[in-house]
């Protein structure tokens, strides 16, 4: 691989430099002719090179020597055959040829190559002298790297691995065509197989708060467990895990600690993944209020521990964190995470750990996945089905339509919404689309009340009719064909579209939202257009229920704000587990995951929870109208 890289790299420079020479330093005398002849011979060679026919590409370099033995380009013909015959595994030839490169046409590229070619013939002392005389002040950062991993090859060549590893070290710190984790490979190797104990410990003190000092301290750890040391194990596990520099080493290092945990005993204690800092901290810190919010409501008479981990929504950090708190924490289950990425590779390890996890994202197939993975969150699922039984059950609406947004969001509200009509009876008449960026939407009004998009307005082309009193009639309105129109979508966009709605003909239509409609700007700024609408939420700080005005105040007074829906989550999910642990005999992690699948009804702020057969939330959500102006429950 390393070889692929190079052999392109120095192909192109080399190929670049060729072009320069024949630009500039032809001499004048050439003719045309000449030069197109000499190009093309250097093309063609660049061609085959670039295909992998290297001979090909030498017998062309090598006709052009022959042909042209006073051009400029002479030496760098030399210096690109060298590095073909490096390719081919003739390290003698390759030198031969490097070795008629004149003094003075000497470059750091033919300087890196010798010296790789000279530990290809077994003299890495000559190889280190060649790469020790380099001037670094005339190699570019690539070349430099590239000097410092030679010098390693060298050093363990001539049998001095601490060298080897300086040298390793050095290349860490440049920044070069080998990434860090490539170079942190070739340090497994020379710390895995080349190393003495006395030599480990020497490493893991000279490069201390370095991967490379992990690495060291990882292999102590592994070396101390095969002699039945465990606490020089544990403690060389520990050293890693505490490392910021070793986070790229934590799986090992929870592997190695595995074996030295015991595997009956457990804390009492769950785990928490949260987005603490980063974009999504805003969000974590809402859901940490709640839950401690519900530590402090909720007292099992044995106390349970929240241990909080930041996740900062990343997903392999979370994979680690929630590895870290099953293995070294012991603790009996996990809460979060709340972003979706994380949350899914969170997913992976504590089904490989056994461990369960109770998450708030809303990404799609979590609970699915795992027997060891339940979700409490709103999902768009919930709220469509809350909704459509509402619609026909409690209102008779039969004859639905939708206009949803072209996103990934209003794609999945529709799929849900179409699958939820007809598997409650009910019939999808029509249904439309509009992309975010739109602010008219007349062509999709006209297209659901079954009109031809691109007639004039009707009051344009029907002759004018007055009513009883002399008013002017504009036109006479036709009834859509369907009773409720579904818009699952923000206020903001519903403040738009609404009074459009009644502008082209659907002013009579009851309208169905979801939880983005619950906002005060909606009523602000969409007023009479949205009155009546019934919608969804998993959280209502308005309702009459009094425990939930008891959440609302409790929480006002703590913090000066109103809680928000994540919040209320934080509060429910912790909640949710501190009532397990008060009402049964958790001891092991079995059994909070059977006393998760059997929860039906707990009374949380979000709604009345359970979870089905495969951990999905099963909850009873917030019906919502508007009405006089006001978002009241209706439920």
């Amino acid at each position: 691989m390393r070889r692929t890289i190079l052999k392109s790299l120095l192909g192109t420079a080399l190929f670049a430099l060729l072009h320069l020479c024949l630009a500039d330093s032809l001499p004048a005398q050439t003719t045309h002719h000449t030069e197109q002849l000499v190009e093309a011979a250097l093309l063609r060679a660049q061609d085959h090179y670039r295909a992998g026919k290297l001979n090909e590409a030498a017998g062309l370099l090598r006709g052009f020597i022959v042909s042209q033995p006073d051009s400029p380009l002479i030496n760098h013909a030399y210096l690109y055959l060298a590095q073909i015959h490096h390719d081919l595994n003739e390290p003698e030839r390759a030198l031969d040829y490097l070795d008629r490169i004149a003094p003075d046409a000497w470059t750091p590229q033919a300087s890196l190559l010798q010296a790789r070619l000279l530990l290809g013939t077994a003299d890495p002392l000559t190889a280190t002298d060649k790469l020790l005389q380099l001037d670094m002040s005339t190699l570019t950062l690539a070349q430099r790297q590239q000097r410092w991993l030679l010098l390693s090859e060298a050093a363990l060549t001539r049998e001095q691995p601490l060298k080897g590893v300086f040298f390793l070290y050095q290349s860490l710190l440049t920044e070069g065509d080998e990434t860090p984790e490539q170079i942190l490979g070739r340090c497994r190797i020379v710390i895995g197989n080349h190393l003495s104990q006395q030599d480990l410990e020497e490493v893991a003190f000279m490069y201390q708060a370095t991967p490379i000092a992990a690495l060291a301290n990882l292999h102590l750890g592994w070396q101390a467990l095969a002699a039945g040391h465990k606490e020089l194990a544990l403690q060389q596990a520990e050293k890693v895990l505490q490392d910021p520099a070793g986070r790229s080493f934590h799986d090992e290092a929870l592997e190695l600690l595995a074996p030295l945990s015991d595997s009956t005993t457990f804390q009492r204690a769950i785990g928490v993944l949260l987005p603490l800092s980063g974009r999504y901290a805003a969000f974590g810190e809402r859901v940490q209020r709640g839950m401690q919010m519900a530590q402090e409501s909720f007292r099992p008479p044995i106390p349970v521990r929240f241990i909080y981990r930041d996740t900062a929504g990343d997903p392999g950090l979370s994979a680690q964190q929630l590895s870290d708190l099953a293995i070294r924490e012991r603790v009996l289950g996990i809460a979060g995470p709340l972003v979706g990425v994380a949350a899914e590779s969170a997913a992976i390890r504590a089904t490989r750990e056994r461990l369960p996890m109770l998450t708030l994202s809303q990404k799609e197939g979590l609970a699915e996945s795992s027997l060891y993975v339940f979700r409490n969150s709103l999902t768009p699922q919930l709220q469509v089905r809350a909704l459509v039984k509402a619609a026909i059950e409690e209102f008779g609406l039969t004859e639905l339509a939708m206009l949803t947004p072209e996103t990934k969001q209003g794609e999945l509200f529709a799929d849900f919404f179409e699958q939820e009509v007809r598997r409650q009876g009910g019939n999808l008449v029509a249904a439309e689309t509009y992309t975010v960026d739109q602010t008219d939407f007349r062509r999709q009004v006209r297209l659901l009340r079954g009109l031809d998009p691109d007639a004039l307005d009707e009051e344009e082309t029907e002759a004018q009719e007055f009513d009883d009193h002399g008013n002017p009639v504009l036109f006479e309105k036709e009834p859509p064909p369907f009773q409720a129109l579904f818009l699952p979508d923000y206020a903001d966009r519903i403040s738009l579209l609404a009074p459009q709605l009644a502008f082209y003909g659907l002013e009579n239509v009851q309208l169905l939202g979801t939880n983005g409609w619950n906002d005060p700007n909606l009523l602000r700024q969409a007023g009479a257009f949205v009155e009546g609408a019934i919608f969804t939420d998993g959280f209502f700080r308005h309702s009459p229920y009094p425990f939930i005005q008891e959440f609302v105040a409790n929480y006002f007074e703590l913090y000066g704000e109103e809680p928000t829906v994540l919040d209320a989550q934080g509060y429910d999910i912790g909640g949710i587990l501190l009532h397990l642990f008060t009402e049964f005999n958790i001891r092991t992690r079995e059994d909070l995951r059977r006393e998760l699948s059997t929860v039906q009804n707990y009374p949380g702020v979000t709604g009345a929870t359970g979870f089905d057969f495969t951990g999905e939330a099963d909850k009873i959500l917030f019906l919502l109208q508007v009405q006089d102006g006001a978002i009241v429950q209706i439920n």
